[in-house]
């Protein structure tokens, strides 16, 4: 198991950051096409908004599962997150746009339908999480913000959480495959929490109640 973590280590040690990019990129105008085409159903611009969304849904989950991947296993994908961080916005960018100029048109429908409907407003919420971590994913910002950079970035769970109860009220009624992203994104988020250091202020908290 070890020999096979260190081999895929030196692999992705080797894979260029941009190939990263333009395989992430390739399917949206693929999925374009295919609504060009008749590839996506008879409601095609509804499919290609569903598509654009569920590869933004997946590449969050793809980027929290990167450190309890190195964690966990050892295999360490650190140097990839960024491009998974920046390909989600660009995913959740172009789902909001082929709703917005595709499927709404107008702007008065758009705000209308964001402050009236509960599950546009929370996938309003979720992109806005997204803004202010694709405009630090940059050497610049990383300098410039030093550890609050790390903080801004903490932004992706709420992203995460906005995304999957988005997906969740979406679907009418309970339907299995919004659970199980909510589901993995949930146990993603529990697996960070500092459990060690809970237990720690437990149980200091503990030992100055039975002195006091």
């Amino acid at each position: 198991m070890a020999g096979a973590i260190d081999t895929l280590n030196s692999l992705a040690r080797r894979v260029p950051i941009w190939s990263v990019y333009l395989l992430l990129a390739l399917p949206i105008p693929w999925f374009f096409y295919q609504g060009l085409n008749g590839g996506l159903g008879r409601d095609p611009v509804k499919g290609l908004e569903h598509l654009y969304g569920l590869w933004a849904l997946r590449l969050l989950i793809a980027g929290l599962i990167v450190t309890p991947l190195r964690r966990t296993l050892g295999l360490n994908l650190l140097r990839f997150r960024r491009a998974i961080g920046v390909m989600t916005f660009v995913y959740a960018l172009a789902h909001l746009t082929v709703w917005a100029v595709l499927d709404v048109q107008t702007l008065s429908r758009v705000w209308a339908d964001i402050l009236k409907r509960p599950y546009i407003t929370i996938g309003m919420a979720g992109f806005l999480c997204l803004i202010p971590l694709a405009a630090t994913s940059n050497n610049w910002s990383l300098r410039k913000l030093g550890a609050r950079w790390r903080k801004l970035h903490r932004l992706t769970y709420a992203a995460a959480l906005l995304a999957a109860l988005h997906f969740m009220w979406l679907a009418k009624g309970l339907q299995l495959e919004p659970l199980i992203y909510a589901g993995v994104i949930l146990a993603l988020l529990i697996y960070r929490l500092p459990f060690k250091r809970i237990r720690q202020r437990l149980s200091q908290g503990g030992v100055n109640w039975i002195r006091s």
